[in-house]
């Protein structure tokens, strides 16, 4: 199976400073990481990210997965339609999305080292 466990949630937010102080605030934390084109919080393990939004419809929720092309691979095999192409977004970490035949984004991530 190369779908491991969720692992990252990421909202689309109007107002990115805006939407760091609301989350914030919700999860008495501070980012771990802040950067102009994503916010990132770890809850327990788990995380939330924020992203200047792009017009898309809603989050896109991430599942860790061992390999994420072969993940990607597998969710176009099922059906799923192309909607990010598999890529590194840094640090050796790839993700990539895809919709689902109810048009649902569905995000697979690799974190290279990363175990439970």
């Amino acid at each position: 199976m190369l779908f491991e466990r969720l692992r990252t949630i990421v909202y689309p937010v109007t107002d990115l400073a805006e939407g760091k102080v609301w989350w914030s605030q919700l999860l008495a934390r501070a980012p771990y990481f802040d950067e102009p084109y994503y916010v990132g919080f770890d809850v327990n393990g788990y995380e939330v990210g924020l992203v200047p939004s792009t017009g898309d419809d809603g989050p896109t929720t991430y599942w860790r997965v061992p390999d994420a092309d072969a993940a990607f691979t597998e969710l176009l095999a099922a059906g799923a339609a192309a909607q990010e192409e598999p890529r590194e977004v840094g640090g050796g970490i790839r993700s990539a999305a895809a919709r689902d035949p109810s048009d649902n984004l569905v995000g697979v991530i690799h974190i290279p080292g990363e175990t439970d």
